[in-house]
């Protein structure tokens, strides 16, 4: 990127979430002070700004045609661009011919595995983060029949142990539950223990002003649904899954959910605990996959514990 912008190139950033544009573009304008960085996603105040650096969703990109000479895009594994080929069209548009194109994934789906592995596509691996240490590796935490326990009116004594452990400590985390039903019905007795624990979903009309609040430390604990997935950056937290067993949670969304603790350099520790009724294939796959980069790292010289 700085290459190109030092060669007066326009340089765009790609995602398939609004909440990773509004992560991005702080971070990005502290690294290229001198630039003004657009963000652009829908409702957005830059959208008709003119930028060498532009954030955008790739909805936003069906506005280009030939406009970019360095296209980057993130996440490409994620929903929707992965299942929209009109959005893979849109980045192929609004890139110019003889663009640069890369795209990143910490998840890769088994056919671009399968490409690179080939060598059809060129890739590489960067299995370690820049603070040099150590992607955290998930603790499984049998918790019983969970479900039960909520329909009773109760927190299963492990959740509520765990909960209390970080309330205590000062420590904020996210919880992942399998779905908004769910996570809505059970709110209720995971706010007895603090009442600013809050929930948050795709469909929140108050995502956005709940995401910056977590990032306030206003919120305490904050239950959320798959949406908090990826692409948001709390500096140092816990995190914890409820019903790690149920099919929602696939080998690349726990991988995902665990890359959320540890991001910062300040805090690069942190716990990934998955409460659970039932081992499952994916949990496995999930805890092998970040053992394997880890170990990668270390061979590689990438990480310094």
């Amino acid at each position: 990127m700085n290459e190109a912008l030092k060669q007066k190139q326009r340089v765009c950033i790609a995602t398939p979430r609004t909440d990773v544009v509004l992560e991005l573009a702080p971070r990005l304008q502290k690294v290229f002070p001198t630039i003004q960085v657009v963000a652009l996603y829908g409702g957005s105040e830059d959208r008709n700004q003119f930028s060498p650096l532009t954030i955008s969703t790739t909805h936003q990109l069906f506005r280009f045609y030939h406009g970019f000479d360095l296209m980057i895009v993130d996440e490409v594994d994620a929903f929707p661009y992965s299942y929209d080929h009109t959005l893979q069209w849109a980045v192929q548009k609004a890139a110019k011919n003889n663009a640069a194109k890369i795209y990143l994934s910490a998840t890769p789906n088994q056919t671009w595995q399968q490409e690179c592995l080939s060598g059809k596509r060129p890739y590489v691996t960067i299995p370690a983060r820049f603070h040099r240490r150590p992607l955290p590796i998930p603790e499984f935490a049998w918790c019983g029949n969970w479900k039960k326990s909520f329909e009773k009116g109760k927190l299963p004594p492990k959740i509520e142990k765990w909960i209390k452990a970080r309330l205590q400590a000062n420590k904020q985390a996210l919880i992942f539950l399998p779905n908004i039903k769910l996570m809505e019905k059970t709110a209720p007795l995971f706010q007895q223990l603090h009442p600013n624990i809050e929930t948050v979903h795709a469909e929140d009309p108050n995502r956005k002003e709940k995401v910056e609040r977590m990032r306030k430390k206003e919120t305490p604990i904050l239950l959320t649904t798959t949406i908090l997935e990826r692409g948001v950056t709390f500096p140092n937290i816990d995190v914890a899954i409820v019903g790690t067993e149920d099919g929602i949670f696939t080998e690349a969304a726990l991988v995902q959910i665990s890359g959320r603790v540890g991001r910062s350099a300040q805090y690069p520790k942190g716990t990934i605990t998955f409460f659970h009724h039932g081992k499952t294939m994916a949990m496995n796959r999930a805890y092998s996959h970040i053992v394997q980069m880890n170990r990668e790292a270390r061979e590689r010289g990438l990480i310094d514990a």
